[in-house]
């Protein structure tokens, strides 16, 4: 169930970071509420998600998937760039969270 609630938690915060994009620096009322009604939903997600899933794993996962869900969404919809910079950061986020995990609690 921990795991499943970090999703939500990662969904809620990528759309938060999202609609502050559209909220052209919280002038516009409807990105600007859904940006904190995300962050509220997501942080009270990922403290669920402490609960049963250690502090390093789940804010390894929740903030390296986030990021790399939101330089997607920049790159397909909100027209950035990629380049091989950018790209070789994210791959170090990915790998960086994998080897978190298999460092296994101790």
């Amino acid at each position: 169930m921990g795991f499943l609630l970090l999703v939500g938690a990662i969904v809620a915060e990528v759309g938060a970071t999202t609609a502050m994009k559209y909220s052209h620096g919280f002038t516009r009322l409807w990105p600007s509420l859904i940006t904190a009604l995300g962050y509220v939903v997501a942080f009270a997600l990922l403290a669920q998600t402490l609960k049963t899933v250690s502090v390093g794993t789940a804010y390894a996962i929740w903030s390296g998937a986030g990021t790399a869900a939101i330089a997607v969404i920049g790159l397909l919809f909100l027209g950035e760039g990629m380049s091989m910079t950018k790209a070789a950061g994210i791959a170090l986020i990915v790998v960086g969270v994998i080897v978190l995990n298999l460092g296994g609690a101790h």
